[in-house]
């Protein structure tokens, strides 16, 4: 059975539970995807499934891409991932994966790529407090001060935070309950927030570490 699919962030709103609590949840669009390719431990060393997700036209698909998807019996998929599975006995290539796969209250682990900062300097980037606004300090009010001491140790210590690439980077959110799952309409609703802006592409899989939550 495939423990995972491949959505997209539509979006954060809020829900109400019975006792009048608003619950922040996101939405996600999940699938439907296709199986695209079955890796085996004999052939692969591994045991996994391919999955598409997405439209992309015919002249934007590389020929490579088009004989993998023709093979398959799928007409396109913007984006290939594979998921790693215990046994393909109730899998094979052609089958469509949605959002079924999930139940309410279920945990999941979604991940993404996080909101892409640019160039950020360490007031921005790692919160520092920065220097003071008035009595001779105003020159230094965004500055990062002391990087380091001077002839011992003679260098910088790896991991200092500094000014830099602020974000963009792959992220996962554990544990995360499904609030609702709406196969007919391939929408997931996770309770919190997940990695990266509306329409970022993202990774559902059933929790690897599941706990009360």
């Amino acid at each position: 059975m495939v423990n995972g699919i491949i959505g997209r962030k539509v979006g954060m709103t809020q829900i109400f539970e019975d006792s009048g609590k608003a619950v922040p949840v996101t939405v996600i669009q999940a699938g439907p995807c296709p199986i695209v390719q079955l890796k085996t431990q004999e052939k692969d060393g591994y045991q996994a499934v391919q999955l598409g997700f997405g439209e992309q036209k015919a002249n934007r698909t590389n020929s490579p891409k088009r004989g993998h998807l023709a093979k398959a019996g799928v007409d396109s998929a913007r984006v290939l991932r594979e998921f790693r599975v215990q046994s393909l006995d109730e899998v094979s290539v052609g089958n469509i994966v949605d959002a079924s796969v999930f139940s309410e209250g279920e945990l999941v682990d979604v991940t993404g790529t996080s909101k892409g900062h640019g160039f950020t300097g360490v007031v921005k980037r790692w919160k520092f407090a920065g220097g003071k606004k008035s009595h001779g300090g105003e020159q230094d009010l965004r500055r990062p001060g002391s990087i380091g001491a001077s002839a011992t140790p003679s260098r910088v210590f790896k991991g200092k935070k500094m000014a830099g690439r602020h974000g963009a980077k792959r992220h996962t959110v554990q544990n995360l309950p499904v609030i609702q799952a709406d196969p007919e309409r391939n929408l997931l609703v996770v309770k919190g927030a997940v990695p990266g802006p509306p329409n970022g592409l993202l990774l559902i899989r059933k929790a690897s570490k599941a706990s009360s939550a």
